[in-house]
């Protein structure tokens, strides 16, 4: 019985090496000056975010002068940069879809519910 067992059990862990992914990963120098063009391009991106008119607004509702929020980015360092314009581009353009559906939903029922 254990030798059955022991079978087995190397069959599926050779089926299981088989069907696993082999990911060939290659590391490569950048040189200096794709790394200086990669911080200022997500150093653009958050000073045309600045630059809207609606978040400029926002941001002089709270009290913030535009050319105080430009000083602040120019300020930052490229790691801060880099993770600001990385949360930038992770923020969805139109909102959570799932809370308008849900919205939607709740509606309907209501309106159905109600006849």
């Amino acid at each position: 019985m254990n030798s059955a067992l022991t079978r087995t059990l190397c069959r599926l862990l050779i089926v299981l090496m088989a069907w696993t992914p082999f990911h060939v990963v290659q590391a490569g120098v950048i040189s200096t000056d794709q790394a200086i063009v990669s911080a200022q391009s997500d150093r653009a991106a958050v000073l045309n975010l600045i630059q809207r008119s609606d978040v400029a607004g926002q941001l002089q509702s709270l009290g913030v002068d535009l050319a105080t929020a430009k000083d602040r980015v120019a300020a930052l360092t490229d790691d801060e940069v880099r993770s600001l314009a990385g949360k930038l581009h992770a923020v969805p353009a139109g909102g959570d879809g799932l809370v308008v559906l849900i919205l939607v939903g709740v509606i309907l029922w209501l309106v159905f519910w109600r006849k």
